[in-house]
């Protein structure tokens, strides 16, 4: 007779308590603006792969880089002027 097991962590890699924590979303929508910018300089990259990027292309790429690096020394930035709580350097 062969026995039917379940993988414990396929059963519950749905479970209620796997959601991710309020933090977590806090830290995820923190650095959204990194993540947008990072989609748009893909899908600028993407567009110039099938042919030899023009000048709007390189445009577009270029605009798409300094928004990146924009929204990374924001971030950076953002993350330098906290404070952690309790007053702890």
């Amino acid at each position: 007779m062969n026995h039917i097991v379940t993988v414990q962590d396929a059963v519950t890699a749905f479970a209620d308590f796997m959601e991710p924590t309020n933090a977590e979303l806090d830290a995820i929508e923190r650095e959204m603006p990194v993540i947008l910018a990072g989609v748009d300089l893909v899908d600028a990259q993407i567009t110039a792969l099938d042919r030899v990027p023009n000048e709007v292309d390189n445009r577009r790429i270029r605009r798409a880089r300094n928004r990146v690096l924009t929204a990374r020394r924001e971030l950076a930035n953002r993350a330098a002027g906290t404070t952690l709580p309790g007053g702890a350097a």
